[in-house]
């Protein structure tokens, strides 16, 4: 991949798809026998070589007990993470009031924030 170009899309599900599955310490065989896939074509799709139809997609978050809305949750996180480069800061901005990509905790649910360090990365506040 190109570090000026953006990645691509089947590259960024594939490298979520692979990290969920040895996150999971599951091998390619095991993954891709649930899934009713080969191992050649699963190791394709997270390589980021094969673009993975809908219902290929649908099988193999569903042999890891993952749902397609999380992943791609999880692949666009990635994308804007990786979107920050060096010298173009990423700004989050904590005063706007849209509720747009928020995720809000149940009610009475136990919950811990943590803010990971990334390289250059500002936070704005209503002061």
């Amino acid at each position: 991949m190109n570090a000026d170009l953006e990645p691509l899309l089947r590259e960024l599900v594939g490298a979520v798809l692979r990290v969920e599955r040895r996150r999971q310490g599951r091998t390619l065989a095991q993954v891709a026998a649930k899934a009713g896939i080969s191992m050649q074509h699963l190791s394709d799709v997270e390589r980021g070589r094969k673009d993975p139809s809908s219902e290929m997609l649908a099988a193999i978050t569903g042999a890891l007990e993952v749902s397609v809305t999380k992943l791609l949750l999880r692949v666009a996180d990635d994308a804007l993470l990786a979107g920050s480069a060096p010298g173009r800061p990423m700004t989050l901005d904590l005063t706007s009031t849209s509720s747009r990509g928020v995720r809000r905790i149940p009610e009475g649910a136990d919950a811990e924030v943590a803010l990971t360090a990334r390289p250059a990365l500002t936070l704005l506040s209503a002061a």
